[in-house]
């Protein structure tokens, strides 16, 4: 069974982001959720010992990371931790900073105005670390 979690600061997105998971895989994953970078980090801090195998976060959530954005903040801590090297990271997010920073860490990006498109995307977040191209 594959874990997620989902960060993003906007209630709405989160919910949209979790339906569409469940809706696609069914009863076959766990869902957690957090409303910001740094709940989400607690989340994954907890969670060491059994790491999530997909991890959609937004990147501008909570101000005080600036100059870096939140989400940027948590990639960032997440790839320190050697228990989650395996783990799928995909930002989620209007900023027009997302290529960017996905490049800068190695994750996977997809714009929000896409996934708000074409809900069908959510079928290749598995933690087989597709590629998504955006």
């Amino acid at each position: 069974m594959d874990r997620f979690l989902v960060v993003d600061d906007s209630q709405s997105w989160r919910s949209y982001h979790i339906d569409n998971l469940k809706d696609i895989y069914k009863s076959e994953i766990f869902i957690d959720e957090a409303e910001s970078a740094r709940a989400g980090y607690q989340l994954v801090y907890n969670n060491i010992d059994s790491p999530y195998d997909v991890i959609i976060t937004d990147l501008s959530m909570e101000y005080d990371f600036a100059p870096q954005f939140a989400g940027e903040w948590l990639i960032e801590q997440i790839k320190l931790l050697k228990q989650y090297y395996k783990t799928e990271i995909i930002i989620i997010s209007g900023s027009m900073q997302i290529k960017n920073v996905a490049e800068t860490f190695g994750v996977n990006y997809i714009p929000k105005a896409v996934v708000a498109k074409d809900k069908t995307i959510y079928q290749k977040f598995n933690s087989r670390k597709s590629k998504l191209d955006y």
